[in-house]
């Protein structure tokens, strides 16, 4: 079973990608879903996600602050940026992080799916 944390304070957001990856990947999925990043960060590392698609902008603690936050070492994520934001800083930004595997425009599409799970 595949485990995924979505963590994105837009409901409507998240509720459209876990029912998009479920319908189109294979595998049983498990989704824990986050409001805020801060509680995410918290609980992660019980979770062991095998992906994780993370937003920029939230309050509190937004997508920059979970990703200096996160240790990699103690956890095999593949993470994803699903963001709204298409300001080439924050893709620049991303792709500084080592364990940011790709910078994804919301919404999630099917092409996106695909190339993540195959």
């Amino acid at each position: 079973m595949l485990t995924i944390v979505l963590i994105d304070d837009d409901p409507i957001s998240t509720f459209v990608t876990e029912k998009l990856i479920s319908k189109n990947v294979k595998e049983p999925c498990q989704f824990y879903k986050y409001h805020s990043a801060k509680r995410a960060l918290e609980e992660i590392e019980a979770i062991k996600p095998n992906y994780l698609f993370l937003d920029l902008n939230m309050p509190e603690m937004n997508g920059w602050d979970f990703l200096d936050n996160f240790h990699p070492e103690e956890n095999e994520a593949k993470i994803y940026i699903l963001s709204s934001s298409v300001d080439e800083r924050d893709i620049n930004k991303a792709s500084q992080y080592q364990i940011v595997k790709d910078y994804l425009s919301k919404p999630l599409i099917k092409k996106y799916i695909k190339t993540i799970f195959n």
